[in-house]
């Protein structure tokens, strides 16, 4: 008996652990392969409210699930996988596209590279210096991602982790399952 569930934390962690590594490639396939050749304008800046929308709903959709789930720490950390890296992508790929469509708005021209690492420079708020906004777009788009950096930081974090708890209690409080149901 103890045995198998030894067998199945196992098995739910390496699952949580492939569909995290999975998100991440996904997402920065995605970013290195889609057509960010559009321009700079009303339909980027659409695009960015609607991925933050999406990544809204994947938080609430992700805090559900880590509610309801067996191993609460691993869904929130399969949560965390998804979530961030699907906002640095958007961020990266709208910076990519502001630099190419004005390329004065940073200090230096963005590959897709670049916009990433400039993305993260601001996420971690290590701000290395060596690439900077110059405009004013480059400039109001930067503050823009500091402050949701905040948000997902500080709000996020602990909506997920409160997540967590509830269901770690709920867990613990749920009647044993019986070997028929395991």
């Amino acid at each position: 008996m103890e045995r198998n569930a030894a067998r199945q934390r196992r098995r739910a962690l390496m699952g949580h652990a492939l569909r995290s590594a999975a998100s991440v490639v996904l997402l920065t396939a995605w970013f290195y392969l889609a057509p960010l050749d559009r321009g700079f304008g009303v339909v980027t800046v659409a695009l960015l409210v609607l991925g933050m929308v999406l990544f809204g709903w994947l938080v609430v959709w992700q805090t559900s699930a880590i509610t309801r789930a067996q191993y609460p720490r691993l869904r929130a950390l399969e949560a965390l996988a998804t979530a961030v890296p699907l906002f640095l992508v958007l961020f990266s790929a709208t910076y990519f596209v502001l630099a190419q469509e004005v390329p004065e708005s940073f200090s230096e021209p963005l590959s897709r590279t670049d916009a990433l690492y400039f993305t993260v420079t601001v996420f971690a708020t290590v701000g290395l210096g060596d690439v900077v906004p110059t405009t004013e777009a480059g400039r109001a788009l930067t503050t823009v991602q500091m402050v949701a950096d905040l948000i997902v930081v500080g709000v996020i974090a602990k909506v997920l982790f409160g997540a967590v708890e509830i269901g770690i209690r709920r867990r613990e409080t749920a009647p044993p399952a019986s070997e028929e149901e395991s």
